[in-house]
């Protein structure tokens, strides 16, 4: 993804998380960056704008590149949200991000159900690594 394509994207996204953000009294938004292989980044923040910023800037820090670190799900506001581990036959492996949830269950529904067809997707492996509650703070699996 080129520079240009980048802000292009985080304009839009921000432009359209603007309103809902103001009819959200200020709750937090999240943004999920990957750099598959390599980093990521993940932050809740007042605005989508800065929860993209800073996902992006510890994406590069983990060792992400500028070109490889994309904006892989924002949120705002993020409510439940779920890292979810998938690895396909022969090793590639990636993170799906599922955020604005209304509640810790349905945020890890959705993560069921994204690994439901794991077989016929070719995943050997897919499950859910993190719960993020609405305030960012992260929960490691299993989630009892």
């Amino acid at each position: 993804m080129t520079v240009m394509r980048r802000l292009v994207t985080i304009l839009c996204v921000t432009l359209s998380a603007m309103a809902a953000e103001a009819q959200e009294g200020g709750r937090k938004a999240i943004a999920y960056v990957q750099a598959p292989e390599m980093s990521s980044g993940l932050c809740a923040e007042k605005d989508a704008a800065s929860a993209i910023d800073c996902a992006v800037k510890q994406c590069i820090e983990g060792g992400g590149t500028v070109e490889a670190c994309e904006v892989n799900a924002v949120c705002s506001p993020g409510n439940w949200s779920v890292d979810i581990f998938m690895m396909a036959d022969g090793g590639p492996h990636w993170h799906k991000f599922s955020c604005g949830w209304q509640t810790r269950e349905l945020a890890l529904k959705a993560a069921e159900l994204a690994c439901s067809n794991a077989k016929a997707d070719g995943l050997i492996e897919c499950t859910a690594v993190q719960l993020i509650d609405e305030d960012g703070t992260v929960t490691e699996a299993p989630f009892n």
